[in-house]
C-alpha cells in the first residue's frame, strides 16, 4: 500500500477511536473522589457548603470553596478548631487531608482525616464513590469505620 493510503487509514482510524479513549477517560475521572462536592448536613439536610476536592502527588485533599448554610456568615470562623486552623476562616479551609487510594479496594480512598469545621472534630476518613461517581459516600469515624457515621455528597462538578 502507498505511504499516503496508510496515513489517511490511520487518520480515520484515529479519529474514530479518540472520542472513545476520551469517554472513557472521563467515566474513569467519574468514579473518584475528584471534583467538587456539594455537603449537607447531617441532620436537616440543608446544603452546607462546596468542597473541591483535588491531588497532589496521588494524596487527595478537599478545600471548602463557598458555605451554603444560611446559618453561616460568609467569613465564618471555625473557632471549634483546636489545631493550627483555629479562628481561620472556614471559607478555604482544607477539611480533607492525606486521603489515599486504598490497596485494598481501588474504589475507596482512606487513611486521612476530615475536619468538621462547624465543631471542630477531627476523624479519620473514608471516602467511596457511588451511583456512577454522582454521589460521594464520606465516611467520618474514630478508630474503626464500623463506630463512624456516613454523609453523602452531591457530584456539582
Amino acid at each position: 500500500m502507498p505511504r499516503s493510503t496508510w496515513t489517511r487509514l490511520a487518520s480515520r482510524l484515529l479519529a474514530t477511536l479518540a472520542p472513545w479513549a476520551l469517554c472513557a477517560s472521563l467515566a474513569q475521572a467519574q468514579l473518584t473522589p475528584l471534583g467538587l462536592w456539594k455537603t449537607f448536613h447531617e441532620e436537616s439536610q440543608v446544603a452546607r457548603s462546596l468542597v473541591r476536592v483535588t491531588e497532589t502527588n496521588g494524596v487527595l485533599s478537599g478545600r471548602v470553596e463557598k458555605l451554603l448554610d444560611p446559618a453561616f456568615k460568609p467569613d465564618e470562623l471555625c473557632s471549634r478548631c483546636k489545631d493550627e486552623l483555629r479562628d481561620k476562616p472556614i471559607v478555604g479551609m482544607t477539611v480533607v487531608r492525606a486521603v489515599r487510594q486504598s490497596r485494598g479496594d481501588p474504589a475507596v480512598w482512606d487513611g486521612g482525616e476530615i475536619i468538621d469545621p462547624h465543631n471542630g472534630k477531627i476523624f479519620s476518613v473514608r471516602l467511596t464513590p457511588v451511583d456512577g461517581g454522582r454521589r460521594l459516600e464520606v465516611r467520618g469515624y474514630l478508630g474503626t469505620p464500623m463506630l463512624g457515621r456516613s454523609l453523602t455528597w452531591v457530584r456539582v462538578e
